[in-house]
């Protein structure tokens, strides 16, 4: 008998590069760790607000060292993600709270796209996410009529609360409930601790078996 399924949730938002990185890596091993992977879709800027944190971004040299860490983490996750030329006006000033409540409604019509939509939102191709994610047309013009009902917002404010009770002060967070305990995790460089705690083996962050296939 093998082991028991573990779930591991993953608390991420599209506007964070290092939710990308984490998700990725999660979608990786989900399989090989044995895990019941559950993606939720939450508001980093609610997060924020709840917690009194603010954007890397809005901090000069921590903005400067972001970019030039994702160049670096580009290559080492060997995940095609990119520092927007006009981040000021993607990241600050649009935000993230209809490409969010987008993800909420595919989690709840169509839960079994959400890893492949949520993908493509972050390969920045909002236009044709859906598309590219093998969703018809009709499919996402109902998803897109759906983000402003009391249902969806509703879920995407409930997930994001959720995250803030198990402490959220940024995204990405994993919670891992292994043997009766629950364990917050923050960031995407901590999945070496991630498999401490589940009894698996860390294989970096493109294990053999994907490493094959790209």
């Amino acid at each position: 008998m093998g082991p028991l399924l573990r779930t591991v949730e993953l608390f991420y938002d599209v506007l964070s590069p290092y939710s990308w990185l984490g998700f990725e890596v999660l979608c990786r091993y989900q399989n090989i760790w044995n895990i019941n992977l559950q993606l939720r879709p939450s508001l980093i800027g609610g997060i924020m607000k709840d917690s009194g944190n603010k954007p890397p971004g809005l901090l000069p040299r921590k903005g400067q060292y972001m970019a030039n860490d994702l160049k670096l983490l580009r290559h080492h996750f060997q995940i095609p993600i990119q520092f927007p030329k006009d981040f000021f006006s993607v990241i600050i000033e649009k935000g993230s709270l209809s490409a969010m409540r987008f993800l909420t409604a595919v989690s709840l019509e169509h839960p079994e796209m959400l890893e492949k939509v949520s993908r493509e939102l972050w390969m920045r191709v909002w236009s044709r996410a859906a598309e590219k994610a093998g969703m018809s047309a009709e499919q996402a013009q109902g998803l897109l009529e759906k983000i402003s009902t009391p249902k969806v917002k509703n879920q995407l404010k409930e997930t994001t609360e959720a995250a803030c009770r198990y402490g959220a002060f940024g995204l990405p967070i994993t919670v891992a409930h292994v043997d009766g305990q629950t364990h917050m995790i923050f960031g995407s460089d901590r999945m070496e601790l991630l498999a401490f705690l589940l009894g698996e083996k860390w294989m970096g962050p493109v294990p053999p078996a994907v490493n094959a296939r790209l």
